[in-house]
């Protein structure tokens, strides 16, 4: 499967490391912040809460735009959340919260879940999914929770820690996709495009080394 339009994929998402993460899978995306308020989406099931979220998050940034026939646009929105001792945890209130976050995971064990949505503008089609990985949080001592803390990174992302920044140190390990706890799976995401009939590489952008764009793939 592969198509001869050219493809778009606007990443409905404010989150660099999303973005860092695609486009270091080749992929070049415009992005597009929904603006959509998370607090108005309510759930006891963390898979069905982000799930939502990343649907209206898509949906928001599909009424944006004026599909060209030309070009086929796909729109992608992600939300995160930490199912965690029976709470689901997304962005910390403040500093307080992220503090006794981590006082209480430190040494246990939450699953981080990631709604995917993607929608095809043009077609008017839509494959979504979540993706789910257990995170181990190693026993981190007062000291380290507050140095964390203080450094702000926690106050900005679902659960109150990363894999790919300072937080990364303070995890022992994790079960599943690594890209869940970034805030995107990459597997889950060629799984849908292959549900909208596309190939993950129609979307491919070969890149030189200076990070300069030479010639789209697809």
């Amino acid at each position: 499967m592969s198509t001869s339009v050219p493809l778009r994929l606007v990443l409905a998402s404010q989150s660099p490391a999303r973005r860092k993460l695609l486009q270091a899978a080749g992929i070049e995306p415009d992005v597009l912040v929904s603006g959509v308020d998370e607090s108005q989406v309510v759930s006891d099931r963390a898979e069905d809460l982000c799930l939502e979220l990343a649907r209206l998050k898509a949906q928001a940034v599909r009424g944006r735009l004026r599909p060209d026939a030309d070009e086929r646009t796909l729109v992608l929105g992600c939300d995160s959340v930490l199912a965690f001792d029976g709470e689901i945890l997304g962005k910390p209130a403040d500093a307080a919260d992220a503090t006794r976050r981590w006082q209480r995971m430190r040494g246990r064990s939450g699953v981080l879940h990631t709604g995917h949505c993607l929608l095809d503008a043009v077609h008017e089609a839509r494959a979504e999914g979540v993706a789910s990985t257990t995170v181990h949080f190693a026993d981190i001592s007062d000291a380290e929770v507050a140095a964390y803390v203080a450094t702000g990174e926690p106050l900005a992302v679902a659960g109150a820690f990363t894999i790919d920044g300072l937080g990364g140190a303070f995890l022992t390990g994790i079960e599943g996709d690594p890209g869940t706890v970034v805030g995107l799976s990459l597997p889950l995401l060629r799984g849908l495009l292959a549900e909208l009939g596309l190939n993950i590489t129609d979307l491919w952008t070969k890149v030189a080394p200076g990070g300069q764009e030479i010639e789209h793939l697809g």
